[in-house]
């Protein structure tokens, strides 16, 4: 149906109502004239207030309908991409967690990077996919998800064979109810918020814009309508040398565009010590990354102190070692400048123990002495845990179950040794990386059969992970007695 604006023109005297009805790109169509009594002009003035309203939500609906069928491809370009997706805050918000500062939080790192063909996004399989493939002996996650809760408009399926002989399906990170989903998870398991990934190789194109614009938004939904907490995390990894202004020009405009980290109407974005938060992780690294330390210093500078665009809590991810600047971290002592410019870092932790006797080590030889480190000079830390580790079929080289999560063992003893050492605050790498198998969302222990070999969980209930999760909140904010031993799970029927 053609969509029609309308148009009252009233003059003076026995004043003719010009009724004009307009097409969407503002041709008259059939119009008329008609003189009416003066004393019929106020009601007149209701009825064309009414058809009025009643026009313009019909035509609001017809673009949410639109939008709701846009389907993103390379001939659309980065402003229109911008133009959709980017706006302030205008849905509901719920009272929950405390937004205002990371002191007795966990934060889970939220990827947000699976697509699916028919999804919108015009990516594919985008990171379940090997090469251009997403297939039996061709995939890169070793986790299968748990999509059994999702709806029917929320799955996704594929050629993998489930061990009854269905197809297995999985889910799209585009989807806003399955992202408000993951957050009503996060709120049922009593898991603080996420820090939303945000990569500065996936923000310079507009597929990928398009993409992370969306997850971005429905994350900032999520947050406020389950009363959890949210912010922007930036990952440098993959930037070549001069990139990171991508990173400088990407802030500003989700500043303009978003009201990003001041935006009243969104109190779920996640302020420390009175300023917002983002974090910029990737500094120091001796991967041989091309950007330099110049480069991130100037980054820090930026949204530290710009007179617009700053004025932020910055916090850091950066390497384990960073300290004596060995092994996984860059030997260049700028680092340690930088790191003393920042209010918050947090060490990468991921694979760099594997047994609970490494553990211990780490919480004695790393964590202690950064934490101290910290304390003196001003800055908070936070340490990264994680479940387990395995990315078999991304690297066939690399063990299936690498770093074996020993039915929550291994997590619990790491929130065990921080809650020893003092520690006020968590990052639990990740909510929802199965590439990786680090993921603590809720993952299937019928995974498909065939040519491709998955983990699960063990016989565990899918939602273990979250609920261990959560009691390693409770422990470190003082809730929950220590103990050495997994806590007790008490499931009502």
């Amino acid at each position: 149906m053609m969509a029609h604006k309308l148009t009252f023109l009233l003059e003076d005297g026995l004043r003719p109502l010009v009724t004009q009805l307009k097409d969407c790109n503002g041709h008259r169509s059939d119009g008329m004239h008609a003189r009416l009594p003066k004393a019929a002009m106020n009601s007149l003035r209701f009825c064309s207030l009414l058809i009025f309203s009643l026009l313009t939500t019909q035509l609001l609906a017809q673009e949410r309908s639109n939008s709701d069928r846009f389907q993103m491809h390379r001939g659309i370009d980065r402003q229109e991409v911008i133009h959709r997706t980017l706006e302030p805050y205008s849905g509901n918000h719920s009272p929950g967690v405390h937004a205002s500062t990371l002191v007795g939080k966990v934060m889970c790192g939220y990827q947000g990077w699976f697509t699916c063909p028919g999804d919108g996004s015009g990516r594919g399989w985008h990171h379940w996919q090997k090469g251009h493939n997403f297939a039996p002996g061709s995939c890169t996650i070793d986790l299968w998800p748990d999509v059994s809760e999702l709806d029917d408009d929320e799955r996704f399926q594929t050629s993998f064979l489930r061990q009854d002989g269905r197809q297995a399906e999985v889910f799209s990170s585009l989807n806003a109810k399955t992202v408000d989903r993951h957050f009503q998870w996060m709120a049922e398991y009593g898991i603080d918020g996420v820090f939303v990934q945000r990569f500065g190789t996936e923000v310079r194109d507009p597929m990928g814009l398009y993409h992370f614009n969306t997850v971005l938004a429905h994350a900032r939904a999520g947050a406020n309508r389950h009363g959890r907490t949210w912010a922007v995390m930036y990952d440098l990894s993959g930037l070549r040398r001069g990139e990171t202004q991508i990173v400088i020009d990407d802030w500003k405009m989700l500043v303009d565009r978003m009201l990003l980290g001041c935006d009243p109407r969104d109190p779920s974005y996640l302020h420390h010590n009175g300023k917002p938060v983002v974090t910029v992780w990737g500094i120091g690294f001796s991967d041989g990354r091309e950007y330099t330390l110049d480069e991130c210093e100037a980054l820090v500078d930026f949204f530290t102190n710009d007179a617009k665009y700053g004025g932020n809590t910055v916090m850091l991810g950066i390497p384990t070692y960073w300290r004596s600047l060995t092994r996984d971290c860059v030997a260049d002592a700028k680092l340690h400048e930088i790191i003393k410019s920042a209010d918050i870092i947090s060490p990468w932790m991921v694979g760099r123990i594997g047994t609970l006797d490494g553990v211990e080590r780490i919480a004695r030889d790393v964590w202690q002495p950064d934490l101290t480190w910290c304390q003196q000079h001003n800055i908070d830390y936070l340490p990264v845990v994680f479940p387990g580790f395995s990315w078999h079929n991304m690297n066939p080289k690399s063990p299936l179950d690498q770093i074996p999560r020993q039915g929550g063992r291994f997590l619990w003893k790491q929130y065990s040794e921080l809650q020893k050492i003092g520690a006020t605050m968590v990052y639990q790498a990740m909510f929802d990386e199965v590439d990786e198998a680090t993921a603590i969302f809720k993952c299937t222990n019928s995974p498909p059969l065939g040519q491709s070999t998955f983990l699960d969980y063990e016989g565990l209930p899918s939602d273990h992970y979250l609920w261990l999760t959560g009691q390693g909140r409770r422990l470190i904010r003082g809730e929950l007695q220590p103990t050495e031993q997994l806590p007790i799970r008490r499931i009502v029927p």
